[in-house]
């Protein structure tokens, strides 16, 4: 019994080992490293086996390999309902995701995008584990099941997951977990699309909206380790073949220009359709929601009936439309159609992204435009399928205004530098009337319409309410500006924050001190009787008829855990991260949720 009680009390002697893996993961930049490759082998797992899915559930729907190369086309085993068949395939796609979503994940429902945004600023960057999982099989079934949508929402979300997931088994700090995060989306967009550095500024650009040089190094690693794997697997080939692209007159510059103009608005109508469409299902539907793709994909099946060519993500049609084998008035029919095809298939519950269709727009929009303005300057207008490249980027920029991801996506596909500086005329252009037309791109006006602002933290309702002068503490004992670092150190270490107001000769408020620019100050040893006026900071300042969401983010911003609560500039009171945490609301949205 002694030998088994020490047996059990004894811990295992790999345990050390695991404890200093783990604080090498969490805290040292290789630890990141191999975080960020493993996050990009996993992508590019998920990658490979999100493109089977969605080939395999479109050859078991339609008997092709992709109905839209074949639109019309009956099912080869059932040939008695002709083109009838594809009424039914929505519904039925509809019974399986519906439930799949409701029940296990429906954060994966929709975009993908939008959520991956909300939980990188909001979340501290947690996903659920499982999204990963749900995600990849809703949105295949839903593109395999004539959904029209993109593949690069889910596969940002399933990424996404993955790094966050990855993360919080290494339990790394909440900046680092972000990086993860980052690192699968990148890495899910570079697999998929077989683009690494688009998937590297689509991260950057749109989830985390920085650029650090340890974020960025990160980002690429993964997004690189997720390229070659998803080259080995898949091949090397892009995902569309498309024309060469050349300039043959320096007057087309100009008609690039329009045509971002016109791309940029249509971006901002697609937006616009998109939540139109999304809001009347809502208004329209009362039942139970695991049930609404079923009953909507009866919708959308007659759709496809009479635009077949809305089936799944579109490709083929998309490189019809730039080689010049559909007419203009043709071509405007289906930007419109895809407009309403993607929102009616998000609107009723569907799972899939918003980018493919973009760019889907985008070629039927340029090509339409190139055809036009071939037949007016014909010696000048060039080949109309480089407008419709043009277009592609240019729309996806008015849409989701991200001008650095959509340059490099276009000359990734392309492979042509000579499409440079067309594509960035149109773009800046269309980003600019975008941005002019509305605030919002197409990620962040679902969020917006939650409440959700991403310029800033969320806005609590209890602490938009909540005045600072009913929650302010006691200022703590100020420090004279003339007193010495050394008696002013002892004062900090005293503190319950760690940072006290300083006061001039006349007692006049002159801004804060806090213990690390103290200590920093103090550690060569040659500052000991320098006076705290010299470590002087001063943070964003707080009035007492603020509310408390204008003083956690003034916190944000001075980077103080306190600062003072200002009163015609004589401080009122105190404000800490402490107090602020205490006075927001627990439960949902609150602390405690």
């Amino acid at each position: 019994m002694q030998l088994m009680s020490a047996e059990i009390l004894t811990p295992p002697a790999e345990a050390p080992y695991r404890a200093r893996v783990r604080r090498l993961l969490r805290g040292s930049d290789g630890g990141l490293l191999a975080l960020a490759l493993l996050v990009g082998a996993g992508s590019a797992g998920f990658a490979v086996l999100f493109r089977w899915l969605i080939a395999t559930f479109s050859q078991l729907a339609t008997g092709h390999a992709d109905y839209a190369a074949t639109p019309g086309a009956s099912h080869p085993w059932l040939p008695g309902l002709g083109k009838w068949f594809v009424v039914g395939v929505p519904v039925v796609a509809g019974l399986l995701y519906g439930p799949l979503l409701h029940f296990f994940a429906r954060e994966a429902r929709g975009h993908g995008v939008p959520e991956v945004m909300y939980a990188v600023r909001h979340r501290g960057a947690r996903i659920a584990p499982q999204v990963a999982g749900v995600k990849a099989l809703a949105s295949a079934l839903c593109i395999g099941g004539g959904g029209s949508v993109g593949r690069e929402g889910p596969i940002v979300q399933i990424g996404s997951a993955l790094g966050s997931t990855a993360g919080r088994l290494a339990r790394v700090a909440e900046p680092r977990l972000r990086v993860l995060v980052a690192c699968g989306a990148a890495g899910g967009i570079a697999a998929t699309f077989n683009a690494p550095l688009a998937g590297v500024f689509f991260a950057m650009e749109l989830i985390l909206a920085d650029f650090t040089a340890q974020a960025f190094g990160m980002v690429v690693v993964s997004a690189v380790t997720s390229a070659a794997i998803g080259r080995a697997v898949l091949g090397d080939a892009p995902f569309l073949t498309l024309p060469a692209f050349t300039v043959d007159h320096v007057g087309q510059y100009a008609l690039f220009a329009v045509l971002g103009l016109l791309a940029g608005t249509a971006g901002v109508v697609f937006t616009r359709v998109l939540y139109l469409i999304e809001d009347a299902c809502d208004w329209l539907w009362r039942g139970p929601e695991w049930l609404r793709p079923a009953v909507g994909g009866v919708f959308l099946g007659g759709l496809l009936l009479v635009v077949p060519e809305m089936y799944g993500v579109g490709y083929p049609v998309l490189g019809h439309a730039v080689f010049g084998l559909y007419g203009v008035g043709f071509l405007l029919f289906l930007a419109g159609a895809k407009m309403v095809a993607t929102s009616l298939t998000i609107g009723i519950g569907g799972s899939g992204g918003v980018f493919a269709p973009s760019l889907f727009i985008g070629a039927m929009l340029g090509s339409a435009f190139g055809e036009l303005v071939h037949q007016v300057l014909p010696g000048t207008a060039g080949p109309a399928g480089a407008y419709g490249l043009i277009g592609m980027g240019a729309v996806f920029a008015g849409a989701a205004r991200a001008p650095i991801t959509a340059v490099v996506i276009m000359f990734e596909l392309t492979g042509e530098y000579s499409i440079i500086l067309p594509l960035m005329t149109a773009i800046v252009l269309a980003a600019g009337i975008s941005h002019a037309l509305s605030p919002d791109t197409i990620y962040t006006l679902k969020l917006r319409r939650r409440g959700v602002d991403l310029g800033r933290r969320e806005t609590i309702s209890t602490a938009a309410r909540t005045r600072v002068g009913d929650i302010m503490t006691a200022v703590p004992g100020p420090i004279n500006a003339e007193r010495p670092l050394r008696e002013v150190a002892v004062s900090l270490a005293r503190s319950a924050s760690g940072v006290l107001p300083v006061l001039d000769a006349e007692g006049e408020y002159v801004g804060v001190v806090t213990a690390r620019v103290v200590a920093e100050a103090l550690a060569d040893g040659r500052h000991d009787a320098d006076p705290a006026s010299l470590a002087l900071e001063l943070p964003v300042e707080v009035g007492e008829d603020d509310h408390l969401d204008q003083a956690i983010e003034a916190l944000d911003r001075s980077g103080c855990a306190a600062v003072p609560v200002l009163t015609a500039g004589r401080i009122a009171g105190w404000i800490s991260y402490r107090t602020a945490l205490n006075a927001l609301p627990a439960g949902p949205g609150g602390v405690g949720s």
